[in-house]
């Protein structure tokens, strides 16, 4: 050791002043260099395992923390378009709410009626936002529908889509009028009831008529989307589609009053049918009036006196005589008189009324004085 010692010592010198070994330095690594990579692969391959396994770990958390962060920004994405998308739709229903005649009140879709048979929505206003059954429900584009149920914090809205909903309504290009149907789970409206030759053609606006008093006159309602004429039918099939975002729609404008109509007149008081209106009646005889002069060779009944008692006749004095009649006359009343002068002085004649109801009344008649006909003879004048 001492010796090696000795030499190393020996070359070091040598090589600082002479610079005589930087060859043979230079010779030694190359041939070394084998031998010093081939001793070093079992450390380098520790590391590079384990650089391995904690690069793959530090891998995966990056992974997972890009992942987070894209959801986090596709849900800011998300909710910053459907912010912006309602703001559009409120500066819509503000532009709206300025050009509307009455006041209104913005309302939140809150969810659809249990109802799947009903075209039915809720909204987040009721009672205590003073708001009324009856009310009008519309959007920036038209008529959504009515308020038919009323809350305290709450209120149900019939869509115009309903079967039970109807709505007046008239065509914006020709003003025909007609009422407008909903058509139920189809989604779209049919105006019934239309002349097959009515005016009516596909792409034509539907507003409202303001006829009945709750929808303000001129709100866009439908667009005609077919148009059935049949010749052989009485009336015309028109079907429509609404122009307002009835199924998507969160935000929504409450009219909170119906325009002014004026006062209805009132009703007409109802006229009582009159009996045997319809039903032809007979024809009865005109009874002979008290002052109607008697037929030629009668004599007329004696009116009662005033002061006379019941069922009794008065006497009445003798009439003044009457010239001679006819030849016929005589001959009709010859047989009465005979009779009256041969059974007694003065000839009584019952009266028909009495006769019916069982009393028996006469009039007298002076001696010689032709006699009345009996009530059970012709009524026929003698001739």
């Amino acid at each position: 050791m001492t010796v090696f010692a000795c030499i190393s010592i020996a070359l070091l010198l040598v090589d600082s002043h002479m610079r005589t070994l930087t060859t043979v330095r230079q010779v030694a690594g190359t041939v070394l260099y084998p031998l010093q990579m081939a001793a070093l692969l079992p450390r380098d391959a520790i590391y590079g395992v384990g650089d391995y396994f904690s690069t793959l770990s530090s891998m995966e958390k990056q992974v997972r923390e890009l992942r987070r962060q894209q959801i986090l920004s596709s849900q800011a994405l998300q909710q910053a378009q459907l912010q912006a998308a309602e703001n559009a739709q409120l500066r819509r229903l503000l532009e709206a709410r300025q050009h509307l005649p009455v006041k209104s009140m913005l309302a939140d879709v809150l969810y659809d009626a249990r109802d799947v048979n009903s075209r039915k929505i809720i909204l987040d206003r009721g009672t205590r936002h003073d708001v009324t059954l009856g009310l009008p429900v519309i959007d920036n584009q038209g008529v959504v529908g009515q308020v038919t149920r009323v809350f305290p914090f709450t209120s149900e809205v019939t869509l115009l889509s309903d079967k039970e909903q109807a709505i007046p309504v008239q065509l914006l290009r020709n003003g025909l009028r007609s009422v407008a149907y909903g058509r139920g789970k189809a989604g779209n409206l049919e105006l019934r009831f239309t002349a097959p030759n009515a005016d009516i053609q596909v792409g034509d606006i539907v507003v409202t008529s303001g006829l009945d008093g709750v929808y303000p006159a001129g709100l866009a309602v439908a667009r005609v989307t077919q148009v059935e004429n049949s010749a052989g039918g009485s009336f015309g099939g028109v079907i429509c589609q609404p122009l307002a975002g009835i199924m998507n729609n969160t935000q929504l404008l409450i009219l909170m009053s119906t325009p002014d109509m004026p006062p209805r007149p009132a009703d007409e008081e109802p006229r009582a049918p009159r009996k045997h209106n319809n039903k032809m009646a007979p024809i009865k005889d005109v009874p002979k009036e008290e002052g109607q002069p008697a037929a030629a060779g009668a004599v007329p009944a004696a009116a009662p006196a005033a002061n006379g008692a019941p069922g009794l006749m008065p006497v009445m004095p003798p009439p003044a005589p009457k010239p001679a009649a006819t030849d016929a006359a005589g001959a009709a009343t010859a047989p009465a008189t005979g009779q009256a002068a041969a059974g007694a002085k003065s000839a009584v004649a019952p009266a028909a009324g009495p006769a019916a109801t069982g009393t028996k009344s006469a009039a007298a008649a002076p001696a010689g004085a032709p006699a009345a006909p009996h009530a059970n003879q012709s009524k026929e004048p003698a001739r």
